[in-house]
Protein backbone atom coordinates (compact mmCIF):
# COMPACT_ATOMS: atom_id res chain seq x y z
CA UNK A 1 0.00 0.00 0.00
CA UNK A 2 1.23 3.51 -0.65
CA UNK A 3 -0.05 6.46 0.95
CA UNK A 4 0.13 10.02 -1.04
CA UNK A 5 -0.82 13.56 0.59
CA UNK A 6 -1.19 15.95 -2.06
CA UNK A 7 -3.35 19.22 -3.34
CA UNK A 8 -6.44 18.10 -5.27
CA UNK A 9 -7.98 21.79 -6.51
CA UNK A 10 -6.12 23.76 -3.92
CA UNK A 11 -7.09 21.23 -1.06
CA UNK A 12 -5.30 19.08 1.22
CA UNK A 13 -6.01 15.48 0.33
CA UNK A 14 -4.55 11.63 1.26
CA UNK A 15 -5.01 9.26 -1.59
CA UNK A 16 -4.14 5.67 -2.18
CA UNK A 17 -2.08 5.40 -5.05
CA UNK A 18 -2.44 2.81 -8.17
CA UNK A 19 0.26 -0.42 -7.77
CA UNK A 20 1.95 1.22 -10.75
CA UNK A 21 2.09 4.84 -9.05
CA UNK A 22 0.75 6.33 -11.96
CA UNK A 23 -2.79 7.07 -10.05
CA UNK A 24 -4.15 7.92 -6.90
CA UNK A 25 -7.77 7.53 -5.42
CA UNK A 26 -8.62 10.50 -2.43
CA UNK A 27 -9.73 8.75 0.29
CA UNK A 28 -13.30 10.66 1.67
CA UNK A 29 -12.37 11.95 4.79
CA UNK A 30 -13.10 15.50 6.64
CA UNK A 31 -10.94 18.38 5.53
CA UNK A 32 -8.99 18.68 9.23
CA UNK A 33 -8.14 14.85 8.54
CA UNK A 34 -7.05 15.30 5.24
CA UNK A 35 -4.72 17.86 6.33
CA UNK A 36 -2.57 15.50 8.00
CA UNK A 37 -1.87 13.05 5.30
CA UNK A 38 -1.16 10.00 6.02
CA UNK A 39 -1.51 10.15 9.77
CA UNK A 40 -5.61 9.25 10.16
CA UNK A 41 -5.06 6.79 7.48
CA UNK A 42 -2.34 5.12 9.60
CA UNK A 43 -4.09 5.30 12.44
CA UNK A 44 -7.44 4.20 11.22
CA UNK A 45 -5.67 0.83 9.81
CA UNK A 46 -3.51 0.15 13.41
CA UNK A 47 -7.03 0.07 14.83
CA UNK A 48 -7.82 -2.10 12.57
CA UNK A 49 -10.71 -0.06 10.75
CA UNK A 50 -11.43 -0.70 7.34
CA UNK A 51 -10.21 2.28 4.63
CA UNK A 52 -12.20 5.18 3.89
CA UNK A 53 -14.29 5.50 0.92
CA UNK A 54 -12.47 5.76 -1.90
CA UNK A 55 -13.12 8.50 -5.31
CA UNK A 56 -12.16 8.53 -8.74
CA UNK A 57 -8.65 7.85 -9.85
CA UNK A 58 -6.58 11.07 -11.32
CA UNK A 59 -3.46 10.92 -13.00
CA UNK A 60 -1.01 11.26 -10.79
CA UNK A 61 0.63 13.72 -13.13
CA UNK A 62 -2.24 15.90 -12.68
CA UNK A 63 -1.75 16.43 -8.57
CA UNK A 64 0.56 18.05 -6.19
CA UNK A 65 2.61 15.95 -4.15
CA UNK A 66 3.18 17.17 -0.65
CA UNK A 67 5.10 15.77 2.01
CA UNK A 68 3.42 12.62 3.23
CA UNK A 69 3.21 13.12 7.06
CA UNK A 70 3.00 17.62 6.30
CA UNK A 71 2.22 17.60 9.79
CA UNK A 72 4.06 15.34 11.76
CA UNK A 73 2.00 14.58 15.30
CA UNK A 74 5.66 15.53 17.08
CA UNK A 75 9.52 15.93 16.34
CA UNK A 76 10.97 13.11 14.07
CA UNK A 77 13.11 10.97 15.57
CA UNK A 78 16.81 11.06 13.83
CA UNK A 79 19.93 8.87 14.54
CA UNK A 80 23.28 9.99 13.85
CA UNK A 81 26.15 8.06 12.30
CA UNK A 82 24.36 5.09 11.59
CA UNK A 83 26.33 3.95 8.62
CA UNK A 84 30.10 2.87 10.00
CA UNK A 85 32.11 4.62 6.55
CA UNK A 86 29.76 7.65 7.63
CA UNK A 87 30.48 7.78 10.46
CA UNK A 88 34.51 8.06 10.11
CA UNK A 89 33.85 10.25 7.44
CA UNK A 90 31.85 12.72 9.80
CA UNK A 91 34.60 11.94 12.63
CA UNK A 92 37.00 13.52 10.27
CA UNK A 93 35.28 16.52 9.09
CA UNK A 94 36.34 18.96 12.02
CA UNK A 95 32.30 19.05 12.27
CA UNK A 96 31.81 16.17 15.10
CA UNK A 97 31.44 17.20 18.69
CA UNK A 98 30.16 13.77 18.99
CA UNK A 99 33.85 12.41 18.37
CA UNK A 100 35.31 13.61 21.34
CA UNK A 101 33.55 11.92 23.79
CA UNK A 102 32.45 9.18 21.90
CA UNK A 103 35.30 7.92 18.66
CA UNK A 104 34.51 7.32 15.24
CA UNK A 105 31.56 4.56 15.51
CA UNK A 106 29.41 4.98 18.89
CA UNK A 107 28.60 2.42 20.96
CA UNK A 108 25.05 3.37 21.63
CA UNK A 109 22.73 5.09 19.22
CA UNK A 110 22.98 9.22 18.87
CA UNK A 111 19.49 10.36 18.81
CA UNK A 112 18.50 14.05 18.23
CA UNK A 113 15.56 15.55 16.69
CA UNK A 114 13.86 17.61 13.82
CA UNK A 115 10.93 19.79 14.45
CA UNK A 116 7.73 18.70 12.42
CA UNK A 117 8.11 22.81 11.05
CA UNK A 118 11.11 21.57 9.31
CA UNK A 119 9.14 19.26 7.07
CA UNK A 120 8.08 19.97 3.24
CA UNK A 121 6.87 18.35 0.50
CA UNK A 122 8.79 16.02 -2.33
CA UNK A 123 9.86 18.30 -4.94
CA UNK A 124 9.72 21.63 -2.48
CA UNK A 125 12.30 24.24 -2.05
CA UNK A 126 15.20 24.27 0.33
CA UNK A 127 15.77 27.65 1.36
CA UNK A 128 19.46 28.44 2.49
CA UNK A 129 18.94 30.89 5.51
CA UNK A 130 20.68 34.16 3.99
CA UNK A 131 23.12 35.36 6.59
CA UNK A 132 22.65 32.80 9.02
CA UNK A 133 24.71 29.91 7.26
CA UNK A 134 26.20 28.96 3.98
CA UNK A 135 27.17 25.27 4.90
CA UNK A 136 24.16 23.74 4.06
CA UNK A 137 24.92 19.50 3.48
CA UNK A 138 22.25 16.78 2.36
CA UNK A 139 21.72 13.26 3.87
CA UNK A 140 19.26 10.75 2.40
CA UNK A 141 17.71 8.61 4.80
CA UNK A 142 15.14 5.52 5.08
CA UNK A 143 12.80 6.90 7.76
CA UNK A 144 10.48 4.56 9.56
CA UNK A 145 7.18 5.18 10.01
CA UNK A 146 5.39 3.56 13.13
CA UNK A 147 2.15 1.68 13.04
CA UNK A 148 1.43 0.25 16.30
CA UNK A 149 2.47 2.18 19.53
CA UNK A 150 3.95 1.05 22.28
CA UNK A 151 6.82 1.53 25.47
CA UNK A 152 9.77 -1.28 25.92
CA UNK A 153 9.48 -2.91 22.69
CA UNK A 154 11.76 -5.43 22.31
CA UNK A 155 13.87 -6.03 19.41
CA UNK A 156 12.44 -9.26 18.74
CA UNK A 157 9.10 -8.08 18.66
CA UNK A 158 10.11 -4.16 16.84
CA UNK A 159 9.52 -4.87 13.02
CA UNK A 160 6.15 -5.94 13.98
CA UNK A 161 5.43 -2.00 15.17
CA UNK A 162 6.71 -0.59 11.53
CA UNK A 163 3.83 0.37 9.70
CA UNK A 164 6.14 1.67 6.64
CA UNK A 165 8.87 4.17 5.26
CA UNK A 166 9.66 6.96 3.30
CA UNK A 167 12.72 9.19 2.43
CA UNK A 168 14.08 11.97 4.41
CA UNK A 169 16.86 14.31 3.40
CA UNK A 170 18.14 15.28 6.63
CA UNK A 171 19.40 18.88 5.58
CA UNK A 172 22.16 20.23 7.58
CA UNK A 173 23.82 23.54 8.74
CA UNK A 174 26.96 21.95 9.54
CA UNK A 175 28.60 25.56 11.23
CA UNK A 176 25.49 25.14 13.66
CA UNK A 177 25.77 21.81 14.35
CA UNK A 178 29.72 22.38 14.84
CA UNK A 179 29.23 25.62 17.33
CA UNK A 180 26.15 24.90 19.18
CA UNK A 181 27.63 20.97 20.48
CA UNK A 182 24.44 19.25 19.60
CA UNK A 183 22.63 18.69 16.26
CA UNK A 184 18.55 20.07 16.65
CA UNK A 185 19.35 23.95 15.87
CA UNK A 186 21.31 23.23 12.78
CA UNK A 187 18.61 20.51 11.44
CA UNK A 188 15.86 22.27 12.10
CA UNK A 189 15.40 25.67 10.18
CA UNK A 190 13.06 25.66 8.16
CA UNK A 191 12.62 23.64 4.69
CA UNK A 192 15.22 20.82 6.33
CA UNK A 193 12.88 17.92 5.95
CA UNK A 194 11.88 17.19 2.39
CA UNK A 195 9.87 14.32 2.62
CA UNK A 196 8.12 11.64 0.39
CA UNK A 197 7.14 11.22 -2.28
CA UNK A 198 5.13 8.79 -0.18
CA UNK A 199 4.67 6.22 2.87
CA UNK A 200 5.12 2.76 1.40
CA UNK A 201 3.45 0.04 3.90
CA UNK A 202 6.04 -2.59 5.26
CA UNK A 203 4.42 -5.63 3.35
CA UNK A 204 5.47 -3.88 -0.02
CA UNK A 205 9.09 -2.44 0.56
CA UNK A 206 11.83 -4.41 3.27
CA UNK A 207 13.88 -1.36 4.87
CA UNK A 208 15.73 -3.78 6.54
CA UNK A 209 17.84 -4.17 2.94
CA UNK A 210 17.51 -1.74 0.73
CA UNK A 211 19.54 0.26 -1.54
CA UNK A 212 19.93 4.52 -0.67
CA UNK A 213 21.55 6.66 -3.01
CA UNK A 214 21.29 10.52 -3.89
CA UNK A 215 22.71 12.61 -6.21
CA UNK A 216 23.65 16.24 -6.69
CA UNK A 217 23.02 17.98 -9.84
CA UNK A 218 23.00 14.56 -11.66
CA UNK A 219 26.28 13.39 -9.51
CA UNK A 220 25.74 9.95 -7.57
CA UNK A 221 27.56 11.23 -3.74
CA UNK A 222 25.78 8.44 -1.58
CA UNK A 223 24.98 4.72 -2.58
CA UNK A 224 24.51 2.08 0.22
CA UNK A 225 22.57 -0.17 1.56
CA UNK A 226 20.48 -0.69 4.90
CA UNK A 227 21.85 -3.84 5.70
CA UNK A 228 25.15 -1.71 6.49
CA UNK A 229 23.18 0.31 9.48
CA UNK A 230 24.99 0.06 12.88
CA UNK A 231 21.96 -0.11 14.30
CA UNK A 232 19.48 -2.07 12.85
CA UNK A 233 15.70 -1.18 12.81
CA UNK A 234 14.62 -3.49 15.75
CA UNK A 235 17.21 -1.92 17.64
CA UNK A 236 16.73 1.51 17.46
CA UNK A 237 12.70 1.01 18.27
CA UNK A 238 13.94 -1.03 21.35
CA UNK A 239 16.33 1.83 22.10
CA UNK A 240 13.37 4.75 21.76
CA UNK A 241 10.98 2.90 23.41
CA UNK A 242 12.78 2.17 26.35
CA UNK A 243 11.69 4.99 28.05
CA UNK A 244 9.33 6.85 25.89
CA UNK A 245 5.94 5.74 24.33
CA UNK A 246 5.87 5.70 20.81
CA UNK A 247 2.49 6.68 18.53
CA UNK A 248 1.19 5.73 15.38
CA UNK A 249 2.94 7.87 12.37
CA UNK A 250 5.94 8.79 14.73
CA UNK A 251 8.56 8.76 12.19
CA UNK A 252 12.20 7.46 12.61
CA UNK A 253 15.01 8.61 10.26
CA UNK A 254 17.59 6.22 10.06
CA UNK A 255 20.90 7.80 9.29
CA UNK A 256 23.05 8.71 6.41
CA UNK A 257 25.25 6.75 4.95
CA UNK A 258 28.97 8.01 3.26
CA UNK A 259 29.21 11.02 0.80
CA UNK A 260 27.87 13.97 2.47
CA UNK A 261 29.23 17.69 1.59
CA UNK A 262 31.62 17.45 4.70
CA UNK A 263 33.50 14.57 3.50
CA UNK A 264 35.25 16.39 0.17
CA UNK A 265 38.54 18.29 0.75
CA UNK A 266 37.15 20.99 0.44
CA UNK A 267 33.69 20.43 1.63
CA UNK A 268 30.56 20.44 -1.41
CA UNK A 269 28.17 22.18 0.50
CA UNK A 270 24.81 23.55 -1.75
CA UNK A 271 24.21 26.35 -3.03
CA UNK A 272 21.27 28.37 -4.54
CA UNK A 273 20.41 26.24 -8.52
CA UNK A 274 21.41 22.94 -6.78
CA UNK A 275 19.02 20.12 -7.05
CA UNK A 276 19.13 17.09 -4.76
CA UNK A 277 17.72 13.68 -5.82
CA UNK A 278 17.34 11.01 -3.24
CA UNK A 279 16.46 7.19 -4.38
CA UNK A 280 15.31 4.19 -2.29
CA UNK A 281 14.61 1.35 -3.84
CA UNK A 282 10.83 0.34 -3.13
CA UNK A 283 9.95 3.67 -2.34
CA UNK A 284 10.55 6.02 -5.25
CA UNK A 285 12.56 9.27 -4.98
CA UNK A 286 12.29 12.74 -3.77
CA UNK A 287 13.98 15.92 -5.64
CA UNK A 288 14.52 19.21 -4.71
CA UNK A 289 16.03 22.76 -5.92
CA UNK A 290 18.49 24.85 -3.72
CA UNK A 291 17.09 28.63 -3.25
Amino acid sequence: MKIAAYLRNGQPTVGLLSADALSVQAFVLPAHLAALGAQPIVEALVRGEALPPLLAAVPLAQVQLTAPLPKPRRNIFCVGKNYYAHAKEFAGSGFDSSAQVGGEVPAVPIIFSKVPESVVGPSDFIDIPHGVSEAIDYEVELAVIIGKGGKGIKAADAMAHVWGYTIINDVTARDWQSRHMQWHLGKSFDTFCPMGPWLVSADECDGTQTNVRCYVNGELRQNANTKDLIFSIPTLIETLSAGITLYPGDVIATGTPVGVGIGFKPPKYLKAGDRVRQEIDGIGYIDNPLR
